[in-house]
Order: C-alpha cells, then structure tokens, then sequence
C-alpha cells in the first residue's frame, strides 16, 4: 500500500488520477490524503508532536474526527512507500524567506526516504508550475524563472502563459478513450522530460537529461535553487514540477 500526502485538496489529487491510470499497474493500492495546508504547517505539527512518523502526525490532526482516514493505521511503517508533494510556498506572512528556505531544508532532510518517513516533493513556486509552458515539447521550458515577489501571483501568471486554456491536456476524461489516454500519456512524457532535463540545468548547467537519478535528488535541486537563483540580488526562483519528476523516479523509464 502507498500513501500519496498532498498539500492541496483539489489539484493534486486530479492530477494523480490521471497518472496512476496511465503509468501504474492496475491494481494498485495507494491512499491519496490532502493535508489541506503549506508545509511550514505541516513543520510546525511536527515540532509540536515531536515525532518525523507522518502517519502519527495525521492520525492525531483527525483524532477527534468521527472520519478519521488514519484510526486503523498504527504508524507510516504500514506502508510500503510515502510520498508528500508540497509547495515551496513564499507567500507566508509570519516567515522570513531565511526561516522559510531553514524550515524546508530540515523538511528535505527528514523525507527522504519513501520506505522510511517518506519521501518529499517540492514544486516551484508552486503546483501550477505543471502548465507553465508553451505548446509541448517546450524546448525553453529550462530558462523559465519568476521572480520571488512575484510568486503570490503565480496562478494568474502561469494561466496566461500557457499554451493550454485548461488542464485537459494532462487530465484524463471519464470517457478515457485510446486516443485520450494516448495523447495525454504523451504530454506528460514531454513533460517529464522538460522537468528532468530542467532539474538536472539547475543542478549542473546541463540541460538533458541526468546520468542518474541521484544527480536531481530534491536536496541538491532545492540547495541549486538557493544558489543559483533565490539567493540573488533579485531573488528568483526556477520554475519547475514535482509530478514529472515523480514519474521519472519512480518508473524504470
């Protein structure tokens, strides 16, 4: 069993849907959970509980709860893999761009392993990075960037650029025809290429794909962001996807 830790409650889920039912084996069992908050909430549970186990720390949020998704769960070693996909959320009101850049580090760090506490995922700035891009394959996609005190407007940013007037391009219909899921499988291919390729630019100046998957760790992406990009004169931040990079980590090819 899989435990997939979203951050949002609408997005991410839609977009898992259709990955699962493209690239996973049917059959498999996972548990989607929307933690409905940033992770700097998510840093602060786990400071005050004083425990990394994301299953104990989502079990106690709902132990009041008459619905409680976690209360026949003991801990995360019930699963077999944990994966969490969260925003690098600049946006926050009460924290430093130091405290925040700090706190994600440490989150980086304790999830990092998918068959232990799990493992993160960071979107930058945020999940709407998935159709920042021009018609696919987007040979610029790895010279995209948004300025940090830019990022509170991302949304509207990333709609008006994109070549896509919707999401339908990477989501999959109930009708879930052959040439639907064939023409939808091959843009997250082209997207998953576009961010892997991007990654691995940030992490060494090479824009192809890596040699290994360990070169575009989360940890070296998230300290070349800090280096090339938001520790700058004028903070950016480079525009890139956790889903794609997923796909790339997790399937053979």
């Amino acid at each position: 069993m899989i435990l997939f830790v979203f951050e949002g409650a609408r997005r991410e889920p839609m977009l898992f849907e259709s990955i699962k039912y493209l690239f996973f084996d049917k059959g498999t069992d996972t548990i989607v959970y929307s933690f409905g908050n940033n992770i700097y909430n998510l840093y602060k549970q786990i400071m005050e509980l004083g425990t990394g186990d994301i299953v104990s720390i989502l079990r106690e949020i709902h132990r009041d709860s008459k619905e409680n998704p976690f209360k026949d769960i003991s801990n995360s070693s019930d699963f077999a893999e944990i994966y969490l996909f969260f925003d690098y959320d600049l946006q926050h009101k009460f924290l430093s761009l130091e405290e925040i850049n700090r706190r994600l580090r440490d989150m980086l760090k304790l999830f990092n392993d998918e068959t232990s506490n799990g493992k993160l995922y960071i979107n930058y700035p945020m999940i709407e990075s998935i159709r920042y891009t021009k018609e696919l394959p987007d040979n610029n996609y790895y010279l995209y960037t948004v300025k940090c005190a830019e990022c509170h407007d991302f949304k509207r940013l990333s709609y008006e650029f994109c070549h896509y007037g919707n999401l339908d391009f990477i989501l999959i219909d109930r009708h879930r025809t052959p040439q639907i899921c064939s023409n939808v499988k091959n843009c997250w291919e082209h997207l998953k290429i576009m961010n892997v390729s991007k990654a691995n630019y940030i992490c060494t100046g090479n824009n192809t794909m890596p040699l290994a998957k360990n070169d575009i760790a989360q940890n070296k992406i998230f300290d070349a962001q800090l280096q090339k990009y938001i520790n700058r004169p004028v903070p950016s931040v480079a525009i890139l996807n956790a889903f794609p990079l997923f796909i790339y980590d997790y399937f053979k090819v």
